[in-house]
């Protein structure tokens, strides 16, 4: 079996409605497990377990929020020797543009090294159905390409 982690921050409850829409889709395929995790409850254990990971986080000041950003503090070095190689995804609830977190993720993601897979899904403003429905669509792609060996 395949596994997919979701590793989330939100304060406002606008990303965790992203998240639990990734994970509604990701749920969608039933040969892969699926964990969804807030970024402070989340560590290295959980990087090694999974093939493929999706990062959620708020638009903070143009950057990622500080929850995501301690998850990859903690997990960057201990993770560093494991040379992980794993697919990942972006989803973003952006007050702005969302750029400035997506593009930090992206640069932080390249060390571990992890493979970017999917466009970043970024969802401005108040969480709407469009919003929702993409990250559905994320979780659900995501999923799929490890339950069709893609990824």
């Amino acid at each position: 079996m395949k596994h997919l982690l979701i590793i989330y921050h939100s304060q406002s409850g606008s990303t965790l409605k992203l998240a639990e829409a990734t994970f509604k889709g990701a749920s969608r395929e039933a040969d892969v497990e699926t964990r969804l995790l807030r970024a402070m409850e989340a560590g290295t254990e959980d990087l090694l377990w999974c093939d493929a990971i999706l990062f959620g986080t708020p638009e903070n000041l143009g950057y990622m929020s500080g929850g995501l950003k301690d998850f990859f503090d903690r997990t960057f070095y201990p993770a560093l020797p494991h040379q992980l190689n794993i697919a990942y995804g972006i989803f973003v609830s952006a007050g702005n543009d969302g750029t400035g977190a997506t593009q930090q993720i992206q640069r932080i993601a390249k060390g571990y090294p992890l493979r970017e897979v999917a466009e970043p899904v970024i969802v401005c403003g108040e969480v709407s159905i469009e919003g929702i429905r993409s990250c559905e669509e994320l979780g659900h792609a995501l999923a799929a390409g490890l339950s069709l060996g893609i990824f």
